[in-house]
């Protein structure tokens, strides 16, 4: 899940292990796993308690423990105390503030509303800079002052107090579905990775891969591919995944002799695919059950053949890459024997096992499944890769998994909360209305540009917000534009959720291509074309799911799913090679025309 982005937080969070490892923050990170649990067996609690009391968790971390200066530190402490504060009155007010359906009765509920609002661009800044918060900034602006504005983009007003409380003291804006969402089902997956990532489940996706493709030609870049897919499936963020499993084959591509650039951009594309991975898909996947309405199960299996797709095109383009240079297999020194793949692999494969046969044959929400995963994840953290028994290691362990939980759920929740006070806005103002209006005009009601209109404004949000913020932003717009131009709705959702990611790998933003230059030791710009050759699945996939849409109802129609899939693959193979391969131009400009014909066209 989205919950690591690269950030200021993150990297901060990555400071001096004495503030880590205080039992102060091991302490708030058992607090928050121990809430978010206990709402999954609790059962249902008021919207305006849980989700106030999600922001309070979150805090801390990101206020305090991410603090780089002494400033931030004692101007952390005081926003902490007195966000608790704010969050503590409506999760205590919460049945006479539902009453006031999002009206402000007193000044003092003014002033709560309008520092919780300001509270929330500042944490979501400290998390993940200023971008999201001067988007979600100018919305408030366009609320308050879009009166001003003539014309069709203008609106009538809004009653300041309606405005602010409705954000505030209503079951809309920071307490809205999306935070929801967050508080219920994003905060219990990030628990589970970082469970899972604080045992031995991270060493046996690597081994498992080094296992399938360490023989092969690029092996070294194929198993980057086969972990980066496993790892980014529990992670869902681009930055972590390149940052954890690039610690390891990106040393293991530049020994076997792989060019630098190439080493970099493999590990960047392949831990850019980890958000768009089923099961978990990170927190984009569950955010869009709550605005499709569509089961988690069937989002699920519509995403699965997209990703294979996308997998399989790195590895196509990894192959072509072998036509130019001499990407030599891992050596058989540094390939784990069978014994070690089988026990390392019972680490992920246990709770991954148990959360799919909970959800598929228990029948149970995936949360729920999530949960009984995650306390088998825990019963693991007893034993290291020798199966030996330990106390000690558990503590140790289970201290790692608590504080990355805390940390990690603080973040994601205040992108998703900064987030929330956008969608709240476009709802208070019909802002939506006239930007779906505005794009079926200029693309004249015709389909296909209104989609390159949509990848267009995906693209350039997601170079300045984080992958779940741009697409609930660019969905929220543009969603209802392309639905009323033929799209299925969840059809349009994975369209704007891939173009979301494009940011990960495109210049000028793209924060895993800094990540894995700055590991590599190689020019951004020359990782960022290799990644871009490699990923260029990930450019053609999203159209390629409209012009075939059965690819996405494996659930309803397996049969012409996979048809379709096949055909699809076919045509990347051909781009793919044409694009990278070392061949004549005019055999790599009529692979590329015969793929793009194969894809679109037949």
């Amino acid at each position: 899940m989205p919950s690591t982005f690269s950030s200021p937080a993150a990297g901060s969070a990555a400071g001096d292990d004495l503030s880590r490892a205080h039992p102060a923050w091991v302490l708030l990170g058992a607090v928050t796993v121990v809430f978010h649990l206990g709402l999954i067996f609790y059962g249902l609690a008021p919207a305006l308690v849980s989700r106030p009391i999600h922001m309070a968790l979150a805090l801390p971390w990101i206020l305090i423990h991410a603090a780089r200066t002494p400033f931030e530190r004692a101007s952390g402490w005081l926003l902490t105390l007195l966000g608790i504060a704010a969050c503590g009155y409506i999760a205590f007010n919460e049945e006479a503030l539902a009453g006031q359906y999002g009206f402000i009765d007193t000044h003092f509920q003014m002033l709560v509303g309008a520092f919780l609002i300001m509270l929330a661009l500042e944490t979501a800044r400290r998390a993940i800079g200023w971008p999201l918060p001067l988007v979600t900034l100018a919305a408030l602006l366009y609320g308050l002052l879009g009166d001003l504005i003539p014309g069709q983009f203008g609106h009538p007003g809004l009653p300041i107090r309606s405005f602010v409380g409705t954000l505030t003291i209503a079951e809309g804006g920071l307490w809205g579905k999306l935070t929801g969402v967050s508080v219920g089902v994003v905060a219990i997956f990030v628990i589970f990775g970082a469970v899972l990532n604080a045992g031995e489940a991270g060493r046996g996706f690597m081994n498992m891969a080094s296992a399938v493709a360490g023989r092969l030609t690029g092996g070294a870049a194929k198993v980057a591919v086969i972990s980066s897919a496993l790892m980014g499936s529990i992670s869902g963020s681009a930055s972590a995944n390149v940052a954890s499993t690039g610690a390891i084959t990106i040393p293991s591509m530049v020994r076997l002799g792989y060019p630098r650039a190439l080493a970099g951009g493999v590990e960047a594309v392949a831990s850019s695919g980890g958000q768009i991975m089923p099961p978990l898909m990170g927190a984009g996947a569950f955010v869009m059950v709550e605005l499709t309405g569509t089961p988690y199960t069937q989002i699920m299996a519509a995403a699965l053949l997209p990703a294979l797709l996308y997998f399989a095109t790195v590895w196509m383009g990894i192959n072509a890459y072998a036509t130019r240079h001499d990407l030599r297999p891992m050596a058989a020194s540094d390939q784990p024997d069978g014994k070690e793949v089988a026990i390392t692999s019972l680490f992920f494969a246990v709770p991954f096992v148990l959360l799919l046969e909970r959800i598929f044959l228990g029948g149970y929400t995936p949360q729920y499944a999530a949960s009984i995963a995650i306390f088998a994840g825990m019963l693991l953290l007893f034993f290291d890769v020798s199966l030996s028994f330990s106390l000690r290691g558990f503590a140790s362990r289970m201290t790692e998994a608590v504080v990355t939980a805390g940390r990690q759920v603080a973040v994601i929740g205040a992108i998703i909360i900064c987030a929330s006070l956008v969608i709240g806005v476009l709802s208070l103002t019909g802002l939506g209305v006239k930007i779906t209006s505005g794009i079926l005009s200029l693309s004249n009601e015709m389909l296909w540009p209104a989609l390159l209109l949509t990848a267009l404004a995906c693209l350039v949000l997601g170079m300045e917000v984080p992958t779940t913020a741009a697409y609930v932003i660019c969905v929220s717009v543009a969603g209802p534009a392309l639905t009323a131009l033929g799209l299925e709705p969840l059809q349009a959702h994975l369209f704007v959720f891939w173009f979301a990611l494009l940011s990960t790998i495109t210049p000028p933003v793209c924060g895993g291509v800094f990540i894995a230059a700055g590991m590599v030791g190689e020019s951004w710009l020359k990782v960022a074309f290799k990644a871009m050759a490699l990923g260029i699945g990930l450019y053609i996939i999203p159209l390629a799911m409209v012009a075939n849409p059965d690819v996405i109802r494996l659930a309803y129609d397996p049969l012409w799913a996979v048809f379709d899939g096949v055909k699809i693959a076919l045509g990347l193979a051909a781009i793919s090679y044409g694009v990278i391969a070392r061949r004549a131009i005019w055999l790599r400009l009529v692979l590329v025309v015969v793929g793009s014909l194969v894809i679109f066209a037949l």
